[in-house]
């Protein structure tokens, strides 16, 4: 049972303790609270030793417990000073009998026991330690040395709805540094979600380096200015603009993903959201209908005309691309690449003989079949090589490679059709979770863009569309909720739109929740006013506050795009 319809009264009181996402059932233990203190040992079976590793370098500093390693034999021993803990102290172990990613945490008598289904199941429970601990167990540095810690007696049983629960971040329209990068993996970390897909090339920056075309990143990553505001707007900020990740900053995000049994998506956009990489080759655009060699880094916001030529010079420049990509991008930790296939202007391949061409050696019906022609080649190219295509869901037009993932962004629509297809699908229609939309209709809202989109409503987003046939339904691979970062140039934007609306969608994702009427926004609500905005403030995230943003967020006079009514279900 969710803490919505938590056991009888006085049994736990889910609303204090405030476990987001919802876990499966939630009920009180025979035992405890069980003290943790300074010899409090930490056990971990085979198979959770790097879960293990995490809960003593992330519980350690708030805490100053240093958790020794143990047995579980009950060789701990208190020190006298109340601080102490006797018997087998926290135990990590495994059970296949349970799902991949589930867990049950359990205080019993002499130790706080937690048992995955794998590794990642694990994880996902230490996390749910860490909440239990209270807000302060997500400090960097203890406030009170030599305090008590208790773990309240309950037994979590818990697995997860979905096996995707993502989030996308653009650092192309503004670039996040590595650190920051890193400071989201453990968001996303502590509210259970687990994929990260990673836009790293558009019109307005490539920030990955390549290093068989230097000019991506010397070139490519670097902008003249940057559009303020939407891309009405008459205001510029005339500051050059850029940045890239190198080849270890990318290796060390991946690792640091990989034990958080997080899995990174990396995205290639092509063949439209082209500018960067034209600019830094001009001979990959439409060169015999536009003069590419005079196109720079896009410094403004939308759809951009200008897109890769269909050559075949042009597909083995990217398949270098992608050779490097899947090095970077370890297939354990990264089994889908996606390769964007959205808002691809068809203008220059019709007035482009080359293409013209192209369309009739081909045999493909017409320039939406020339963009399919460019999906099937990567679908087939990475498939060799053990990967997964996935793309946005204009890759449908003109017909789907077999082997093709969706991302349904336009609405529920394209994934409808691509599931009943028998293609796997991701469901992020951009009507509901895309963040970059505005929080809510008043006029503080920072740059306001698109629909109201407020906490309640991505609690009530299911990514299940009614009416979907049971196969069809069994190719939702999950939902993510995607953070395009046209009006957010800083980190402290991207927390602004993404919390605490992602809290929601990570509940959402994760929890067994009833159909979105019968949510019970209440007790959720409840919870994250008793708990988890006081951890999101130990973490340091300049969420929008319940109450509107702060004078210090809001960002008066700069032209947003306010879409007004409901957003409409398409």
């Amino acid at each position: 049972m969710t803490p919505e319809n938590s056991p009888s009264p006085g049994t736990v009181d889910a609303s204090a303790l405030g476990l987001i996402p919802a876990p499966r059932t939630l009920t009180a233990a025979a035992a405890g609270p069980y003290p943790l203190g300074y010899r409090t040992p930490l056990t971990a079976r085979p198979g959770t030793e790097g879960v293990a590793r995490w809960l003593r370098a992330t519980l350690g500093p708030p805490t100053g417990l240093p958790l020794p390693e143990g047995d579980g034999t009950g060789t701990s021993a208190g020190d006298g000073s109340g601080r102490g803990s006797t018997g087998q102290g926290i135990v990590l172990e495994l059970d296949d009998a349970l799902a991949p990613e589930g867990y049950r945490l359990a205080v019993e008598a002499n130790a706080v026991r937690l048992t995955g289904g794998t590794a990642a199941g694990v994880f996902r429970g230490a996390q749910t330690l860490r909440q239990l601990l209270g807000p302060d167990a997500f400090r960097r540095a203890p406030l009170a040395p030599g305090r008590t810690w208790e773990v309240p007696p309950v037994v979590v049983e818990d697995e997860p709805r979905f096996g995707w629960r993502g989030m996308m971040l653009d650092v192309c329209r503004h670039f996040l540094p590595k650190d920051d990068v890193l400071r989201y993996l453990d968001l996303l970390a502590a509210h259970k979600l687990n994929v990260f897909h990673f836009h790293l090339t558009d019109d307005q920056g490539w920030r990955i380096e390549i290093k068989r075309y230097p000019c991506l990143t010397e070139v490519g990553s670097w902008r003249s200015r940057t559009k303020y505001g939407h891309r009405a707007s008459e205001l510029w900020d005339e500051t050059p603009y850029g940045g890239f990740y190198t080849q270890e900053d990318i290796r060390e995000i991946v690792a640091y993903a990989a034990e958080r049994h997080i899995r990174v998506v990396p995205e290639i956009d092509i063949p439209g959201h082209s500018q960067a990489a034209i600019s830094a080759y001009p001979e990959l655009g439409n060169t015999d209908v536009v003069d590419t060699t005079a196109l720079s880094v896009w410094d403004t916001w939308g759809v951009n005309p200008n897109v890769l030529a269909p050559t075949d010079d042009t597909l083995r420049f990217f398949e270098g691309v992608l050779e490097e990509v899947l090095e970077l991008f370890p297939a354990e930790t990264s089994p889908f690449v996606h390769m964007g296939g959205d808002e691809c202007p068809k203008d220059q391949w019709k007035e482009s003989p080359l293409a013209q061409a192209r369309i009739a050696e081909l045999g493909v019906k017409d320039e939406d079949g020339l963009q399919s022609w460019f999906i099937r080649h990567f679908d087939a190219w990475l498939t060799a090589r053990g990967r997964r295509l996935i793309g946005w869901d204009e890759i449908l037009e003109g017909g789907l490679a077999e082997g093709a993932a969706v991302s349904s962004w336009r609405g529920y629509g394209g994934g409808i059709a691509a599931a009943e297809a028998g293609h796997d699908v991701v469901m992020c229609p951009e009507q509901q979770v895309y963040l970059d939309h505005r929080q809510d209709g008043g006029p503080d809202e920072p740059m306001p863009i698109g629909y109201v989109r407020t906490l309640e409503n991505v609690y009530r987003f299911e990514p299940v569309p009614p009416g979907l046939s049971e196969e069809a339904a069994r190719h939702i691979l999950g939902t993510q909720a995607n953070v395009w970062t046209e009006v957010m140039q800083n980190r402290a934007r991207v927390d602004y739109q993404v919390f605490p609306r992602l809290a929601a969608f990570a509940e959402v994702a994760w929890s067994a929740l009833p159909a979105p009427a019968d949510r019970d926004f209440a007790a959720f609500d409840a919870r994250m006013r008793s708990a988890h905005y006081a951890r999101l403030d130990a973490l340091g995230v300049d969420y929008r506050p319940p109450g509107g943003p702060y004078p210090r967020q809001q960002r008066p006079g700069i032209l947003g795009r306010p879409l007004e009514g409901e957003p409409p279900v398409v």
